[in-house]
């Protein structure tokens, strides 16, 4: 391997961080779906939990999450927060990992920027741009 390239693949997660950040997705989810944790919040909502990424040393969990009908997500976000303890126990106990990953949340946006980027495209500006191209290429 050359010098240098190393660096450049730290970008991207490894293919063990993103196994592992499958792992415990797939954990949080069950937990929350089969009603686990004892929260009022937290049993009032369906949680989604599209994506967790790990850090490179598999000791930090990402775990980004969307109620259902983006409704409460601050009341959602304080109350898994409250409860990020017992989510690392049963994350510990479910998936086979060294350590325990410390936990933390956040809100997965991605769904809000296609929509404004949707926005974005159907406006007339852009429009006009991308039909004057499309005249341009004939």
């Amino acid at each position: 391997m050359a010098r240098g390239s190393h660096r450049e693949a730290k970008s991207a997660p490894s293919q063990r961080a993103l196994r592992a950040g499958e792992l415990v997705r797939h954990a949080v989810a069950e937990i929350l779906s089969r009603g686990e944790v004892h929260d009022p919040v937290i049993q009032g909502h369906m949680i989604t939990v599209p994506e967790v990424r790990m850090s490179p040393d598999l000791r930090l969990a990402t775990v980004y999450v969307i109620p259902l009908g983006g409704r409460d997500e601050k009341e959602v976000l304080a109350a898994l927060d409250r409860n990020k303890k017992y989510l690392r126990g049963e994350v510990a106990r479910r998936v086979n990992l060294k350590f325990a990953p410390d936990i933390r949340f956040r809100l997965d946006e991605r769904f809000d920027e296609a929509e404004r980027i949707e926005k974005l495209l159907r406006t007339p500006a852009v429009r006009r741009d991308l039909h004057d191209r499309e005249d341009g290429d004939d």
